[in-house]
C-alpha cells in the first residue's frame, strides 16, 4: 500500500480487468465470478467465493494479494466501495425499483457505463489502435445477439477512418477466414462473455498462422487470455430479465473508445475522410452542418 491516497485512488475493478489475463487458470476463476456480480462478492465469505469459484481457500487468498491486496479481507472492502459507488443502480430491491421502465433501463446504462470506465482506463487503447493502423487487413468477428450487431457496428466505423476491413458472425466462416490469415492481419473479437467456442477457437487459429487479436471481453474469459490486446467488457446484469442486457453499451463504449483513439492518432487522414463523406452525404441528401455522419 501506498498510503491514503492510495487508498483513495486505487480502483479495485479496473486492477481486476487489468491483472486478469496475467493470472492462473485458478484465480482467473475468481476473477470471473467476482467480476460478474461485484456486489455478492464483497458480502460473501472467503469459503463461500471459493466454493462458488470451484477454487481453494488458497486460491482466493493468492488471488487477493495477486491484484494488490494484503488480504481477502482488504480485497472484500475495496469491493464493498465499488459496489457503493454504484449501488442505487445496481440495488436489486423491487421496493427500491425507479418508477418507470425509462428511469429503470436509463439507470442500468449508466451503472455499466460507470462500472466499465474505471476499467477501460487502464486498458491498451493505444496499443491496439496502433496494430489497426498498421493491419494491412483487419477482420471483426462476433457472434450472439449483441456481437453480431456491434462486429458490422466496428466496420462501419473502421471504413469511415479508411481502414481494409470486414466482418464475419457465422462461426464456420470465421474459422475459414482465420485459416488464411498472416502476421500482417488483425482479428478484432467481439464477446460479453468471452467463452463462445467457435469464436474462440477461430481467435486461436489465427494466431496460430501469426495474426494479432484485439478481444473486446469479459477480462477473465477464455478469450481474454488469448488476446494480444484486452480491451475488457464488464457486464452488470441485474434480476429485471425483460429488457436487452445494458453489456451491449459497455461493448459499444469499448468500441467507441478504440476507434477514436485511432481516428486522432491519424487525425489529419481522418479528418480529410470525413469530410469527403459529409459532402458525398450532403449533395445527396441536404441537411444542416450538425446531421449525424452516416445516417
Amino acid at each position: 500500500m501506498n498510503g491514503h491516497a492510495d487508498t483513495l485512488s486505487f480502483d479495485i475493478v479496473a486492477r481486476i480487468a487489468e491483472r486478469a489475463p496475467e493470472l492462473r487458470g485458478a484465480e482467473r476463476k475468481v476473477a470471473a465470478l467476482i467480476l460478474d456480480d461485484i456486489v455478492s462478492a464483497s458480502r460473501a465469505s472467503i469459503g463461500a467465493l471459493a466454493d462458488k469459484a470451484e477454487v481453494s481457500v488458497a486460491t482466493v487468498t493468492r488471488f487477493a494479494k495477486a491484484v494488490g491486496c494484503e488480504d481477502v479481507r482488504e480485497l472484500k472492502l475495496r469491493l464493498a466501495q465499488a459496489a457503493g459507488v454504484g449501488q442505487r443502480f445496481l440495488r436489486r430491491d423491487p421496493d427500491a425499483a425507479p418508477d418507470s421502465l425509462a428511469a429503470r433501463i436509463f439507470e442500468d446504462v449508466q451503472a455499466t457505463l460507470a462500472q466499465n470506465q474505471g476499467a477501460l482506463a487502464a486498458a491498451p487503447i493505444a496499443e491496439a489502435a496502433d496494430a489497426l493502423a498498421a493491419a494491412s487487413m483487419i477482420y471483426a468477428f462476433g457472434m450472439g445477439g449483441g456481437s453480431t450487431a456491434l462486429a458490422d457496428e466496428m466496420r462501419f466505423r473502421l471504413v469511415r477512418l479508411g481502414r481494409p476491413v470486414a466482418s464475419y458472425q457465422d462461426g464456420l466462416l470465421q474459422r475459414m477466414v482465420a485459416s488464411t490469415l498472416s502476421k500482417e492481419h488483425v482479428v478484432v473479437a467481439l464477446s460479453v462473455t468471452g467463452q463462445t467456442p467457435e469464436i474462440v477457437e477461430s481467435c486461436a487459429l489465427a494466431k496460430q498462422y501469426g495474426a494479432r487479436v484485439i478481444a473486446l471481453t469479459a477480462p477473465a474469459s477464455p478469450l481474454g487470455a488469448l488476446a494480444d490486446w484486452l480491451i475488457p467488457v464488464i457486464a452488470i446484469e441485474t434480476d429485471f430479465i425483460y429488457k436487452p442486457s445494458s453489456s451491449r453499451y459497455a461493448m459499444m463504449m469499448a468500441l467507441d473508445l478504440l476507434v477514436t483513439e485511432l481516428a486522432v492518432k491519424q487525425a489529419d487522414h481522418s479528418r480529410e475522410l470525413l469530410r469527403r463523406m459529409k459532402h458525398a452525404l450532403d449533395s445527396h441528401r441536404g441537411g444542416g452542418e450538425r446531421q449525424p455522419l452516416g445516417d
